[in-house]
């Protein structure tokens, strides 16, 4: 679901209880969109993350160790200056908005007392982080929203702050039986569920849903086919479910697929509309939400930063097919090479019969057993002779033409292999390390220039490293996550009696199943493996997926091939369908 009012009535009653009095230690800004907190209270330090990701939008408390710029952005700044060191008397939410007000306690320059208050916005795309003074004033933002942006509304420094359009719904918190009611009859063109959402602030379409469950009640039937029994149901289920906001009752829970283990969603409360799914119940809904939204907000920030370096592999790859095409014309078009040959040679041998002038003659083809006759053009222009070394000429170029295509068209297919593995490679990344990895390595086969900033310039980088399994045998097992790690692992980490598996003909990472030199590995152990090869591959989405396996000592590296690009004999072959649910499951080593 989405991070609705509900929800965040949720996190505020639990960031209350955690911070109210707490001071602001520390301030970070990790993401262009994202402000990390660390607050000190009672002895204990807890980092609070605001984040106006437009995808991801929340607040809660996070255990996550986030990298930070080395120069922190001038918003970092201007909440460093005005707010470090400063108390939280409280945190609240206008109504059931989508939005959180944290009132703080702060020294000015003069060394007064003030008040100031950090404003997260919770509204997807226009989702925003918000500083003012006591009176309002908007100090900065993290997104500034021009009038050109939002003729409604500007949030820029200097200006008052104020609320977003309520759109005209109502406050549930505050929802009375006759007012619903009468708004229920007067919405008769509306869906149950979407009466809901459409009517209260705050609430999302799947928590209108949920209201409409627990009051035994379809949520897609229309309004006008409800009596007024079922109107009355409708409304204490609403009331109930703003009873347990009020009184702080939540009990916040994610549901899953139980086939494939995939998160479908989360819920504040008990859910009844997703019976028979798999439940996790969670203490603490920063918990529940950084379990929800960790991985997702991770692959948004990694996909932003990996955009230009696919577009320049796409591009690449576009580039690679034309020049194809091109290859599979010019093919086309020295098809006829050997007839031109034939043809000249014909010219040679009855060359006393013909004159200049003439345009065409017949000759007997005597290469040909069945000795057929054939017709052949001539230029009037040219004399016998050169008309015979025209067709030799259009031989001997077509021939060279073909010799120096084999090569290109062997270099073309190769790239073009190597390339579909770099974005493989790409798609499959975790971490801003596995991009730098990326990106190091196609600087260094010229698909783009090295990336060298004020913030990496004589810095150490992190290492990307492969990522490392155990299997159900106790088996340990690593995947290459880029072509330079792919043969680091294969190459030089790996023993002769070790295990390596591959897709066939399918782009994605080495893995490899070290066996501790037995050369052998039981077959649970092997199809795990070759489920993390199929996996992390070009075929992830796709089913009976071939992977070779073969032990390392059969595996080589052609003289001059490009960074991951190997061939192996000996091999056997399995076929897997990836299982993410498997791989999840699956043991993570150190």
């Amino acid at each position: 679901m989405a991070l609705d009012g509900i929800a965040v009535s949720n996190i505020i009653y639990e960031l209350n209880g955690l911070f109210t009095g707490g001071r602001i230690d520390k301030i970070y800004q990790p993401q262009k969109d994202e402000i990390v907190m660390s607050v000190r209270n009672i002895g204990q330090v807890s980092k609070l993350l605001l984040s106006a990701n437009p995808s991801h939008p929340r607040l809660h408390v996070t255990a996550v160790q986030r990298d930070n710029p080395i120069t922190a952005p001038m918003f970092c700044m201007v909440l460093r200056k005005h707010i470090a060191g400063s108390r939280i008397i409280s945190i609240s939410q206008p109504g059931l908005e989508r939005i959180a007000r944290i009132e703080l306690e702060a020294m000015n320059e003069l060394g007064d007392m003030v008040s100031r208050f950090l404003i997260i916005e919770i509204m997807g795309k226009h989702s925003n982080i918000i500083l003012t003074d006591e009176n309002m004033k908007i100090l900065d933002s993290i997104k500034h929203i021009t009038h050109e942006t939002s003729s409604v509304r500007e949030v820029l420094p200097g200006k008052a702050y104020t609320l977003p359009p309520s759109q005209g719904k109502l406050n549930p918190l505050e929802a009375d039986l006759d007012t619903f009611a009468e708004l229920f009859k007067k919405n008769d063109g509306l869906k149950i569920h979407q009466f809901i959402y459409k009517t209260y602030t705050g609430i999302s379409p799947a928590t209108a849903s949920e209201i409409s469950y627990e009051a035994g009640i379809d949520p897609e039937k229309y309004t006008a086919q409800a009596d007024l029994a079922e109107i009355t149901k409708l409304f204490l289920s609403f009331k109930d479910t703003m009873d347990n906001i009020k009184s702080g009752n939540f009990k916040p829970e994610i549901i899953s697929e139980p086939k494939t283990g995939k998160v479908i969603d989360f819920y504040p409360f008990e859910s009844k509309q997703f019976e028979g799914f798999d439940k996790e119940r969670f203490l603490s809904i920063s918990e529940l939400l950084e379990s929800f939204y960790y991985q997702k907000d991770n692959l948004y920030h990694i996909q932003q930063k990996a955009h230009d370096m696919r577009r320049i592999v796409l591009n690449n790859i576009e580039r690679c097919a034309k020049k194809k095409d091109i290859q599979l014309k010019t093919i086309k078009d020295t098809a006829p090479m050997e007839t031109w040959c034939l043809k000249g040679e014909l010219i040679t041998a009855n060359i006393f019969a013909l004159e200049k002038g003439m345009t065409k003659f017949k000759a007997v083809n005597y290469y040909d057993e069945s000795m057929p006759e054939i017709e052949i053009n001539l230029d009037e222009n040219l004399t016998p002779s050169e008309n015979a070394q025209r067709y030799y000429n259009k031989y001997n170029k077509a021939k060279r033409t073909l010799a120096a295509l084999e090569i290109q068209i062997k270099q073309n297919d190769e790239e073009m292999k190597y390339l579909e593995s770099v974005l493989a490679c790409i798609d499959s990344a975790a971490e801003e390390a596995d991009l730098n990895e990326i990106r190091s390595e196609l600087a260094a086969e010229g698909f783009m220039k090295a990336k060298t900033t004020a913030r990496n310039r004589g810095q150490k980088t992190k290492k990307s490293k492969p990522i490392h399994y155990v299997s159900s045998d106790g088996y340990d097992i690593l995947v290459g996550k880029s072509n330079t790690q792919n043969d680091e692992l294969t190459l030089r980490t790996a023993k002769a009696t070790d295990i390596w598996l591959h897709t066939k003909n399918i782009p994605g990472s080495h893995v490899i199943i070290f066996t501790n030199g037995s050369g052998t590995a039981p077959d649970r152990t092997l199809l795990e493996a070759a489920n993390l090869s199929a996996f992390y591959s070009k075929a992830k989405t796709g089913a009976n997926v071939p992977v070779d396996y073969t032990v390392r000592k059969n595996v080589k590296k052609p003289s001059g091939a490009k960074p991951g690009m190997v061939i192996y004999e000996k091999n056997n072959t399995i076929y897997v369908t990836p299982d993410e649910k498997l791989v999840n499951s699956m043991n993570k080593g150190d």
